[in-house]
């Protein structure tokens, strides 16, 4: 008996497939796909676009203005349903499909399933070359789409129909696999796009990809366990896998019946809310006083979904004791075991819980206890302190305070790049899970406004605040329109400091006194952007892409301002000139100088940098364990 088959062309099948793909965890299962973003050329119109319009009903398609800015949106949707719902993205041959490289490359570095679909040079290979076609003389199968390789977690071309089902569900299961994810690309030919093939009727069924919560190996576990009771000074540092994994609650529960401290990771911030009392908030070199402090002392540091960035160790100068050893807890083997650490490769959540039974009736000493309270209070003091201002010019840390009072328990802040991921660290006290949304393994201009509108799309029942400096602002703008259009609510905090200041003062510490980093016209007495202000009106601009616009400039200003736009529908901008101010805090990050220039700043700042580097650790040592795996 023959097997039962659908008529449709590649088109038709990926739209039908994707309409049929669920998520199931805990379970509560929920549609993986729910819509596609889509920018439409020679490419993907007549296969994809014919196909997407034939199904909005069940696949909404949403326009975008720029093929990065729909990838990003993308990514942040999949942030905001805690990787178990997602968005595709569609764009023409060429230009189209390489503008999305960057933010797949984002996608990926941060863990975050999305669908890539470029259109692609012929099959047939005729007519060749076609129009946008890259011509590789010496390799006949390569495309400009190859450029995604490298960037994704797994890569297809269907040059056949028949291959199809296979690619599909190879996607599929890399982008609903939590250790695997990031972004996935079927690469289309635009004439198999549009050909028509029998396809097995099985492929269409409604399909479920369970997300289980495995367990961490019982070995490991009692190692972990047995660190932690000889410990003296624990540390958790907290990373985004515990938002992903729904693991908050189980957190804040164990937190406070041990009393261990939690540090968190830029992806990881809103893990605890502010007021907890074992959150120490920040670490790193964007950290807080408080949670560098207590990480440089720790001896046993459990590590819960984060892959320990740079930022977050201090280029692996911030865990400074000698004997310091680690847990790590994580569904990826590589993130679990890095540090030689003691790998629990488990759900965060599953791992939590366990830990917790097998450390029933252990804690931290009271004196810890109390120690980690002072530590906490005196940094809330010394933050509050610097929040004061005197009354002038606005600073972008108050800017982000009164954002903050604004945003309340549960909205969202967004932010990716420029001086603000830092401070934003710092200052921003999380209420909710999720409400910090910081694209800080990237860091990718340009990724805020997108961010803005895939958070908005994903979770319409919060507030959302993009927090943006004009450098940012400047490279991604026309994503306002995609706000208007589909009548989503946003309110953008626009900082303007009339360049790029974070690097800005980066370069100045390096001795290149800010070089190429400021919005002004070039002087051609010396060549260099040292002439005046460029006379670029930002406000003016986001007004005449349909914003609702405020120019405030001192507190009270923007405080009203922010209060008068949550009553308002549609795209709110809030546009202020601020100065960059500082916030307490922070720890080394290794950026090396010039060993040799002309300039003198270099020498100095050279001079500077080997006379204040710490020592790095490798974090090489293993947890001291026996063959048998009891502690020594």
């Amino acid at each position: 008996m023959s097997e039962a088959t659908h008529r449709l062309t590649t088109g038709q099948a990926i739209v039908a497939f994707l309409t049929a793909q669920y998520t199931e965890r805990d379970g509560v299962a929920q549609r993986f796909v729910d819509g596609c973003y889509g920018i439409f050329g020679h490419g993907n119109v007549a296969g994809l676009g014919i196909a997407l319009k034939e199904r909005q009903d069940a696949l909404p398609y949403y326009l975008s203005r720029n093929e990065q800015a729909m990838v990003h949106s993308a990514a942040a949707y999949a942030r905001a349903r805690r990787r178990l719902s997602t968005l595709a993205c569609t764009s023409s041959v060429g230009p189209g499909a390489t503008n999305m490289v960057t933010a797949a490359a984002g996608a990926t570095i941060n863990r975050l399933p999305v669908l890539l679909l470029p259109g692609d040079v012929f099959a047939t290979r005729t007519p060749r070359p076609v129009l946008q076609q890259l011509e590789d003389f010496g390799d006949g199968n390569v495309s400009v789409n190859d450029t995604l390789r490298p960037v994704s977690r797994y890569f297809d071309r269907v040059e056949r129909a028949e291959q199809l089902p296979h690619a599909l569900l190879e996607a599929l299961r890399v982008l609903t696999d939590p250790a695997e994810t990031g972004a996935v690309t079927i690469a289309l030919p635009q004439d198999v796009q549009a050909e028509a093939h029998d396809f097995p009727a099985s492929l269409f069924a409604e399909r479920v990809w369970r997300v289980p919560r495995p367990e961490p190996a019982e070995r490991e576990l009692r190692e972990a366990a047995d660190l932690l009771r000889g410990a003296q000074r624990p540390l958790i540092v907290a990373g985004g896998g515990v938002i992903y994994s729904d693991a908050t609650d189980a957190l804040a529960r164990f937190a406070r019946r041990t009393g261990v401290p939690v540090a968190a990771t830029q992806a990881g911030l809103s893990a605890l809310p502010a007021d907890h009392p074992a959150a120490v908030g920040a670490l790193g070199v964007t950290g807080t006083d408080a949670a560098n402090e207590l990480a440089r002392e720790a001896d046993v540091v459990v590590g819960i979904g984060t892959r320990y960035s740079d930022f977050t160790t201090a280029s692996q100068t911030i865990f400074a004791d000698p004997d310091v050893r680690f847990v790590n807890v994580n569904v990826a083997a590589p993130d679990a075991r890095k540090f030689s650490a003691v790998p629990l490769v488990a759900d965060a959540r599953a791992a939590i819980e366990a830990l917790d039974r097998a450390l029933e009736g252990w804690a931290i000493g009271d004196e810890h206890r109390a120690e980690v309270g002072r530590r906490k209070a005196a940094w809330e003091e010394a933050l509050a302190a610097s929040l004061k201002g005197d009354g002038g010019v606005l600073t972008q840390p108050q800017v982000i305070a009164a954002v903050n009072e604004a945003a309340g328990r549960d909205g969202v802040v967004i932010n990716a790049a420029g001086s603000m991921p830092g401070q934003l660290h710092r200052v921003w006290r999380p209420g909710e899970p999720g409400t910090y949304h910081v694209e800080y393994g990237y860091s990718c201009m340009g990724y805020e406004i997108p961010a803005g509108i895939g958070v908005r799309l994903a979770e319409p029942e919060r507030e959302v605040f993009v927090l943006i400096g004009d450098g940012s602002y400047l490279m991604l703008p026309g994503e306002l329109v995609v706000a208007l259009q589909e009548s989503l609510d946003l309110t953008l905090v626009l900082v303007d400091n009339h360049g790029f200041g974070s690097i800005g003062a980066l370069s100045g510490a390096v001795g290149a006194e800010g070089f190429g980093t400021r919005y002004r016209r070039r002087d051609p007495a010396t060549g260099d952007y040292t002439g005046e202000r460029l006379p670029v009106d930002l406000a003016a601009n986001a007004e005449s892409l349909g914003a609702r616009v405020w120019r405030v400039g001192t507190t009270d200003e923007l405080r009203a301002a922010l209060a008068e736009a949550a009553n308002v529908t549609g795209v709110r901008v809030v546009y202020v000139a601020a100065e960059p101010g500082d916030v307490p805090g922070g720890a080394w990050w290794d950026v090396p100088v010039a060993q040799q220039s002309d300039e003198p700043g270099v020498t100095a700042a050279r001079a500077d940098y080997e006379q204040r580097r710490p020592d790095v650790r490798s974090h090489a040592e293993p947890a001291r364990t026996t063959r048998a795996g009891s502690p020594r």
